[in-house]
């Protein structure tokens, strides 16, 4: 009969030395069902962890350094090993879009707080000519906190009802006819330019006028409500510093998959029509 290796039983202080994890976490973790002792001694409540912990406690302890929730390393360690790469970049994802939109959020309120000091400086104001467009439109009355999810849905009946209309001819875009935020509901209509030369009958649809615009590119991160703010008012402040008039209503046009895009990655313009 072959001997079956039984890993060596280490108490709580060399086992927290060998691991790089302070018997305080070691605690923590056990309450949290995340790194158990093999044995608890029932009468001194001694603790003994076994030998082969080391291996997923010295993880646990360099995925804490990243600042990673616990509920998250839990799924990471209990993953198999295949699998541990990718949710470990799944996070990381996550984080890295977290801290660019606090960053855009912190050059909005240094702004906001300076009452509008260096705001041309935070980005490149560009003009355009866009020619007369059919679109397919639907408009809403909506308050900030439910738009995000309204343009994504919105966005996607109209690119569907698009493809019976030779298909998408141009970006989307959505125009704010009247402000957008906690208290203020627009309104608001979503817009999908078509291969057509007059609206079809049967849907809501219109003419877009040509018209020439001034412009600022926005990252992923930088489209986030309030920061987004920002760039309407460096539009509206080049407009007025360059001797033109505002047009017509704002909008924002989104000529890349935002889904798929990473935070840095430009996806959207915001637009004011002047003349």
């Amino acid at each position: 009969m072959e001997d079956v290796a039984v890993a060596r039983l280490l108490g709580t202080g060399e086992f927290a030395r060998r691991s790089r994890l302070s018997v305080k976490a070691l605690r923590l973790y056990e309450r949290q069902g995340l790194l158990r002792p093999v044995e608890v001694d029932a009468g001194n409540g001694y603790r003994r962890y076994g030998e082969d912990q080391l291996v997923p406690a010295r993880l646990v302890a360099l995925l804490r350094r990243l600042d990673m929730p616990l509920a998250v390393v839990a799924g990471i360690v209990a993953a198999p090993e295949a699998e541990r790469a990718g949710l470990l970049a799944d996070y990381w994802a996550e984080v890295e879009h977290r801290m660019a939109v606090q960053r855009g959020l912190a050059a909005h309120l240094r702004v906001v707080l300076s009452g509008g000091k260096g705001l041309l400086d935070m980005y490149e104001v560009e003009q355009r000519d866009v020619p007369e467009q059919v679109v397919l439109t639907e408009q809403r009355h909506l308050l900030q906190p439910a738009l995000v999810d309204w343009i994504d849905s919105s966005m996607g009946r109209l690119m569907k009802a698009a493809e019976a209309h030779g298909g998408g001819s141009a970006a989307p875009f959505v125009v704010y006819h009247g402000e957008v935020n906690e208290d203020s509901d627009g309104p608001v209509e979503a817009c999908v330019p078509i291969r057509a030369d007059e609206p079809p009958s049967g849907i809501a649809a219109r003419v877009e006028p040509a018209h020439r615009e001034a412009y600022v590119r926005l990252t992923k991160a930088q489209v986030a409500f309030p920061q987004i703010l920002s760039a309407y008012d460096a539009v509206a402040q080049w407009i007025k510093e360059n001797g033109f008039a505002i047009h017509d209503a704002p909008r924002e046009v989104y000529f890349a998959d935002f889904e798929a895009a990473g935070p840095d990655d430009a996806v959207c313009d915001v637009a004011f029509p002047m003349r």
